[in-house]
This record gives structure tokens, sequence and C-alpha cells, in this order.
């Protein structure tokens, strides 16, 4: 009976999260509304500083003009609500991790929303610039590039993505070397495998332009580096203060239970 409280109270907290979550996303939203307009013409400045004289983008469908500028003000709301959304979900793991899971995830949550940001930033002020004329560049005489707004924003949205995800390696690399699950010696042997992905992927993202392929390959590479390193010092210091460097096993069931009985009690001592 103790246990399917201890869960059903789980499931309540989780709900109450999520709400409060979801009430910040809205009222963010809410806040930037107004504001549409004026975010989708910031989005699109890199395109419009390199369309011809007099150029300009355009709406093929009806509705289109009203939704994009919503879409583009939603994504900017959940942008400025994430750093609260995150906090909800510390809030609710954090009470069930040990005091070195604790250590090591909360900075690793929050790298990673740093290094997710200064790859969207990277996009947005050296990749787009390079892109958006190399395609203008290309067109035949007498064709104007006249981008359809919808089509523009799943664009930008896809390279926002990659860049993102890319600076996101060096927290992969650190997260698996400090659960045991990949040693560090193992990721130095990958290298010659990680540079040819990443400009296999980098061909597959970007457009058919060697630059920016380059742009995203190349961080790629340097991140991997960057997060190998990083990952050998962690590990290191971890084996010079004692601490045990075995592997992530999941929990069992029975282990899980046991778990969550106890973080139960821990809250009922508390109050």
């Amino acid at each position: 009976m103790d246990g399917t409280e201890t869960f059903i109270s789980h499931l309540i907290e989780l709900r109450d999260r999520l709400l409060k979550a979801v009430v910040a996303w809205i009222l963010v939203f809410i806040c930037l509304f107004p504001f549409a307009n004026d975010l989708y013409t910031l989005l699109a400045q890199p395109m419009l500083e390199k369309l011809p004289q007099g150029g300009q983008m355009i709406a093929t469908e009806v509705v289109t003009p009203f939704f994009v500028p919503i879409k583009v003000a939603m994504m900017s709301a959940f942008l400025v609500a994430l750093p609260f959304i995150l906090y909800q979900v510390w809030a609710f793991v954090a009470p069930g991790l040990y005091a070195h899971e604790k250590k090591f995830i909360l900075p690793l949550v929050v790298a990673s929303v740093v290094l997710f940001s200064v790859g969207m930033a990277f996009a947005y002020f050296l990749v787009f610039p390079v892109v958006f004329g190399f395609i203008i560049g290309i067109a035949p005489q007498g064709v104007a590039v006249m981008t359809d707004i919808n089509k523009y924003l799943d664009f930008v949205i896809t390279l926002f993505l990659a860049f993102g995800l890319t600076f996101e390696v060096p927290i992969v690399v650190v997260a698996l070397a400090l659960m045991g699950l990949v040693e560090v010696e193992k990721f130095k042997e990958a290298r010659p495998y990680v540079i040819v992905g990443a400009f296999v992927i980098a061909a597959i993202v970007t457009p058919p332009d060697v630059i920016s392929q380059f742009m995203l390959a190349v961080p790629l590479w340097l991140l991997y580096e960057l997060g190998v390193i990083i990952a050998g010092w962690v590990v290191k210091k971890r084996v010079d203060d004692g601490e045990s460097e075995q592997p992530y096993v999941p929990m069992t069931g029975d282990e899980l239970d046991a778990e969550l009985d106890r973080i139960e009690m821990e809250q009922k001592d508390l109050k």
C-alpha cells in the first residue's frame, strides 16, 4: 500500500511540475505575442540583408503571415522560459539522486543549455550570412530569389537544431565517461571515425556549399576533442579523489521500489 501511495504522490508532483512549466511558457508567450512580427523580422534579418535591392520574402498561403510569426513567438517563449522549465525538472528529479550524482548532473544540465544557446548564436551570426549569401549568389541570371516565410522558418529551425546539437557533443562525451559507459581511451581511438562522421553529417544537414559544411563539421570535430580533454580531466580527478570509476548499472525493480520508499520516508521526516 505504501508503494502505491508513493507512486501516486510522485505522479501528483510530476503533474504539478509540468503544469507550472506549461503556465510559465504560456505567460511568456502572452508577453511576446505583441512582438511576434518583430521577432520574425529579427529571425529573417540574415536573409533579408542578402537579398538584392528591392527583394523581399513572400507568403504562399493565406494564413501564413499570421501563423508563422506566432510560431516564432512560441519558440522564443520556450527559450525564455527554459531555465524555469529545467528547474522544475531538476526539482522533481533531484530528491532521488545521490550526492555524487547531483554533483555532476546539475553542471552538465546548465552547460548543455549554455552550449545549445551558443550553437544557435553561432548559426545565426556566422553561418546564416554565409549560407544565404551562397544561395542567392548562385541564382541564375534573371531569377528572383523570393523565399516563402514558412519554408524559411523550417530551414532555420533545422540549422538551429543542427548547430545546437553539435555544441552538445562535449556534454555527451563527458557524461558517457563519467557514467563509465565509454572509456576515455575509446574516445581517442574513435577520432578518425568521428572526423569522417562529422563531414558526412555536415554534408547531409547543410546546403551543398563547402563553406557551410566546413562550418558545421570543423566545430563538431573540435568540440569532440574538447569533450575528450574535459572527460579525461574529470575522470582523473575522480580517481584522484578516491571516487569509484565503476560503470553505471541501472537499478532493478526491487532497488527502484526501495529507493522510492527511502525518498518517501525522507519527505515524511522533513514534514
